[in-house]
């Protein structure tokens, strides 16, 4: 098949990557300034709230965001597209406060005062990620760069004046960064001249509930997604401490950008290749989805070796004398497979296979809990991330070979492709008739 360079596609990109970028560099920045001002349970805790946020857009994501992107971009009408948009609008801010009550409770546990801070931190940025992604699906990249920017400028004053004045930093900051999530949200809206359109009647939770069959794993399978990918923080700071978990964090927000930039890939090729489903172009989906995961490894890579060389340079109270190396090599393990599953995982999405998804990150949660405590109870809490790698690499060859799989059962559907489970069960069956 001929492969066609998808200019466009580049164009986009790089529109997503610099709203991304900026961002990004507001995180990175406000996170070595934090790491240098607060106490090593101070940082963790932020850290913490940080994962959290994290955990929130996952679930926006996978039960609000995606589905949108995905019925928008089917909808062959106007009237549809803002059904759709209302909808999961809707269920957005249902799902943002439920996160930000959620975070205010954890904090107060591992030690927050009030925890309300974070909590409206957390809840603001969910509901301006549903935004970003929903704008994406409207074809409103300029629109949302620009909203990005609005939030790193507010974001870069609000914490400056909080950290200079505040006598509560920690506290501060989180204000803060819900003050400017709320500023990006009303630049989105007033420069998209779109009203905030939220409905909480029957019609609009019968819509969504008839979509509920294929979301329910959606949602399952942010649940085991997040205890894939933070059982991590949450096993080292629930065992060990937030202390202990500051130096672990310290580094892992070195690579906080190959995250954003893999959120940045999916917001753009979800719809292009919904597109392409649609129109039963599954060569062009799959030979779209190994040339962005090659682009991505390879560019994690070179991130990471770059962040090598910068490590030995960070001094911190909050490091606690950790070996940063070591735990920048053990990060590196454990992001390549992060970027490498994305397009798989996009690809499994699009056709609406949430439930392999599901299962494919059940499995690689259960192997990183295990992997993970059992490294906590003989190794230093660095050594977690080696664990935390090892369900990355899983998750990593079960996406490829189940999105694989579903390609060419579509290209051929009445050939259906024999899988491993398939094989299993008919060498069991033919045993059976032989006895």
């Amino acid at each position: 098949m001929k492969f066609t360079f998808p200019a466009h596609l580049v164009r986009r990109l790089m529109l997503m990557i610099g709203g991304e970028a900026m961002q990004s560099g507001f995180h990175f920045a406000l996170n070595i300034a934090l790491l240098h001002l607060l106490s090593a349970e101070g940082y963790g805790l932020f850290a913490l709230a940080m994962v959290m946020g994290g955990v929130g857009l996952s679930y926006i994501r996978s039960l609000t965001a995606v589905p949108a992107t995905i019925w928008m971009s089917k909808s062959t009408n106007s009237a549809g597209v803002d059904a759709h948009d209302v909808t999961f609008g809707s269920a957005a801010l249902v799902v943002a406060l439920l996160m930000g009550l959620g975070t205010g409770l954890l904090m107060r546990v591992l030690g927050d005062p009030n925890g309300i801070g974070a909590a409206c931190f957390v809840c603001a940025w969910s509901v301006r990620s549903h935004m970003r992604t929903a704008f994406f699906a409207r074809r409103m990249q300029l629109v949302v760069s620009i909203s990005d920017a609005a939030f790193t400028i507010a974001g870069i004053i609000l914490a400056g004046m909080a950290i200079w004045f505040s006598t509560d930093a920690l506290q501060a900051t989180f204000y803060a960064l819900a003050a400017a999530n709320v500023v990006g949200i009303a630049v989105l809206v007033r420069l998209a001249r779109r009203r905030l359109r939220i409905s909480f009647r029957a019609p609009t939770w019968r819509r969504y509930a008839r979509l509920w069959p294929q979301l329910c794993w959606s949602g399952f399978s942010a649940t085991t997604t997040n205890i894939q990918g933070q059982s991590l923080a949450l096993l080292v700071a629930g065992i060990a401490g937030p202390a202990a978990y500051a130096p672990l964090a310290a580094v892992l927000v070195l690579f906080a950008p190959l995250r954003i930039s893999s959120l940045a890939f999916s917001n753009m090729t979800q719809p292009e290749l919904a597109k392409l489903v649609r129109n039963k172009e599954f060569d062009r989906v799959w030979t779209q989805a190994k040339i962005w995961a090659l682009v991505m490894v390879l560019g994690s890579l070179a991130y990471g070796c770059g962040v090598l060389l910068v490590l030995p340079m960070i001094k911190s109270q909050t490091l606690q004398q950790a070996s940063v190396s070591l735990i920048g090599i053990f990060a590196i393990a454990n992001f390549v497979p992060i970027m490498g599953y994305v397009m798989p995982r996009v690809v499994l999405e699009i056709v609406g296979d949430f439930r392999i998804v599901a299962f494919i990150t059940m499995a690689g949660a259960i192997v990183g809990l295990a992997t993970i405590g059992i490294l906590l109870a003989v190794a230093p809490p660095t050594w977690s991330l080696a664990g935390a790698a090892v369900s990355e690499v899983f998750v990593l060859a079960a996406s490829w070979y189940f999105a694989a799989n579903r390609m060419w059962n579509l290209k051929h559907p009445s050939e259906q492709r024999p899988t491993m489970v398939g094989a299993w069960r008919r060498a069991a069956t033919l045993a059976v008739q032989r006895r």
